[in-house]
């Protein structure tokens, strides 16, 4: 695949109290050195690339001029912070990356001390910094706190929501704005470099400040017009940043985000200023910076599975099934054709989501609403109103951050909208953060929605004709990360009967229902239970709202065992399905029922299979489930 790169400085650095002695000609090589690292590393693991290539010289200079860790440094998402944790003294782990027992791809304040706070979602930083900072103060401390943060995360609101606090509490807190897509910014050059380092100096400060000294002792219109003027010439110097310095930020920039020589200064009179007050520091990058294959498609490279450095050819394997994601793409361009009142809402992630072959085959009828996942679902209830039939599909773990919308823009007002929750359930290499184990829990307790999960991926085609068709209310689809299982899609998927399950698998005494893809490992299970002479009942509930309840009342009054089985979490699926057998007085007859669900705790990266097992959900734990329930012997003796 490759051959280790040479690193002679870098392999003499221990930690960032090493790079804070170095030239600004070492730290050009050591950042050449930390790349030519970390693609090397990426290369062998798979995971997030052309983000952290953007960032290798910004990382670098962030360590030399901060005191990190008292300082803290804060990256948000944590996508780009792969060369942060080979300066921070993990370099050793990184080929461990985002395996089970090795480094999370992402910050995480168990993992080291130059990780003040954890990051999976996006747009958290600057409000962690703002209480960090605000945290200092109150105690004394002068530590300082910088937040770096990417320009696509600048369009969720809790960023401008911590802002605008940060510029009213006029705390000191440094905001690194990202920017490597040129969205904000034109490209930058000498001029802009000289400018932000006269505007980030103490002799700006002092003839800035001193300017207002002045305006301040002037007859209120005087002075007003003299604000105005200083403003204006500020403004002219810049480019223009109203926004920012509306929020109460002093604005320096843009800079160039690969030149040591543009970035150290800068950020060495941010740290030496006596301003009070917040600081955004605009530095422009680009993504995949100093890997060819990256640089021309950042976006492909974004989340990369192992690849060859010299082509650039990721190693993906040869898919066994379609992924669901485009199965639900696939299926949901299909009643498009045939419906041109469905609409596709993404939150920033058209590809992530199979949403990409919809928005080119109906780019009108699309709508990217950038990371903003609350605007998202309110978006889709007013296109529900006008009497669009909108389809949201988003990540089960991004959705958590719309729960509100959920309730009160869609359920309350009993609006048509259809959610598409991917990545529902366990997501292996992501981990805790990108888990999608909460979703049945925290929709299940909300009236009016209808919620189905999908065994397979010929069930999923079904429910996306189910959800296309259904007017009376919202409707959730719920399906998980990764390849299928292989079953035939038909081409016109017929719509399921709303709250209607199903049984896979006819017997007696023991009843396994589940929900989801858990079928699978339940029908596995069932074939060892008939081994050892049992003949379980297998059923695929289909709907955790409405549930089926002739079919859970049928398997509850003529079995002695029911084992209820999902991907989720405590409170979801098993416990609706419990609390309706006790207010039925299904539980007083000696029915033994047992709950397979995710247990209260968190799971950290490892594969989808492994997370399974942990957690007591796979075939083994239902089939130990099962034995114990009945007093069989559980011995190893006896599973020969």
């Amino acid at each position: 695949m490759s051959t280790t790169p040479e690193t002679p400085l870098l392999d003499t650095l221990r930690d960032p109290a090493d790079i804070r002695r170095l030239t600004t000609a070492q730290l050009e090589q050591l950042a050449h050195e930390v790349r030519a690292e970390m693609i090397d590393i990426v290369s062998h693991t798979g995971g997030h690339l052309s983000a952290g290539l953007g960032v290798v010289e910004l990382t670098v200079a962030l360590h030399h001029v901060f005191n990190t860790p008292e300082d803290r440094l804060i990256w948000d998402v944590g996508h780009q912070s792969y060369p942060h944790k080979i300066v921070t003294g993990r370099r050793e782990r990184m080929r461990s990356l985002r395996q089970g027992g090795g480094i999370s791809g992402f910050t995480l304040r168990e993992e080291s001390p130059y990780d003040p706070f954890g990051a999976g979602h996006s747009s958290t930083s600057i409000s962690a910094g703002l209480g960090m900072a605000a945290a200092a103060e109150l105690l004394g401390d002068d530590r300082l706190v910088i937040a770096v943060i990417g320009d696509g995360s600048m369009s969720a609101g809790m960023a401008y929501e911590a802002m605008n606090n940060a510029g009213a509490m006029k705390s000191r807190l440094i905001v690194i704005l990202n920017d490597n897509d040129m969205s904000i910014a034109p490209p930058v050059g000498a001029m802009s470099a000289y400018l932000s380092r006269l505007l980030s100096s103490n002799s700006w400060l002092s003839i800035r400040d001193l300017a207002k000294e002045v305006a301040s002792h002037l007859p209120p219109p005087l002075e007003r017009t003299a604000r105005r003027a200083e403003e204006y010439a500020r403004s002219i110097m810049t480019g223009g940043n109203t926004l920012f310095e509306e929020l109460g930020f002093y604005y320096v920039g843009p800079i160039d985000g690969h030149r040591m020589d543009h970035l150290v200064p800068v950020l060495r009179n941010v740290r030496d200023g006596r301003r009070d007050g917040p600081v955004l520091i605009h530095v422009v990058t680009r993504k995949g910076k100093g890997y060819a294959p990256a640089e021309a498609a950042p976006d492909k490279y974004h989340g990369v599975s192992r690849f060859n450095i010299v082509t650039g050819v990721q190693d993906k394997g040869k898919p066994q099934a379609p992924s669901y994601t485009n199965v639900f793409g696939k299926s949901l361009l299909t009643e498009a054709i045939r419906d041109p009142r469905i609409v596709a809402i993404t939150a920033a992630m058209p590809s992530g989501t199979g949403l990409d072959k919809f928005a080119e085959t109906f780019p009108d009828r699309t709508y990217d609403v950038g990371i903003a996942e609350q605007h998202a679902v309110t978006f889709a209830a007013g296109l529900a109103c006008e009497g669009l039939r909108p389809f949201v599909a988003m990540y089960s773990t991004f959705l958590q951050r719309a729960f509100d919308q959920v309730v009160h823009d869609v359920a309350l007002q009993n609006l048509p909208v259809r959610i598409a929750v991917d990545r529902a359930g366990f997501v292996g290499a992501d981990g805790a953060t990108h888990g999608g184990v909460f979703d049945m829990a925290f929709l299940g307790c909300i009236p009016n929605l209808v919620i189905m999960c999908a065994a397979d991926e010929a069930e999923l085609a079904r429910m996306v004709a189910t959800a296309a068709l259904y007017d009376d209310g919202p409707t959730v689809l719920r399906y998980p990360r990764g390849e299928g299982v292989g079953v035939e899609i038909p081409d016109a998927p017929e719509p399921l009967a709303i709250g209607k399950g199903r049984v896979v698998r006819e017997g007696k005494g023991v009843a396994l229902l589940s929900i989801g893809t858990r079928l699978h490992d339940c029908l596995a299970a069932a074939e060892q239970l008939a081994a050892r002479g049992l003949s379980p009942t297998v059923a695929d509930a289909r709907f955790a709202k409405p549930l089926d309840w002739d079919l859970i009342e049928g398997l509850a009054r003529t079995h002695e065992v029911l084992v209820l089985v999902e991907e989720g979490s405590i409170g979801g699926f098993g416990s609706l399905v419990v609390t309706g057998l006790a207010n039925r007085g299904l539980l007083d007859n000696g029915l033994k029922t047992r709950i397979l669900c995710i247990p209260d705790r968190f799971f950290e990266h490892d594969t989808p299979e492994a997370q399974c097992a942990k957690a007591g959900i796979d075939a083994s734990a239902i089939l130990d489930t099962v034995l114990a329930a009945l007093g069989r012997d559980l011995s190893a003796e006896a599973r020969a």
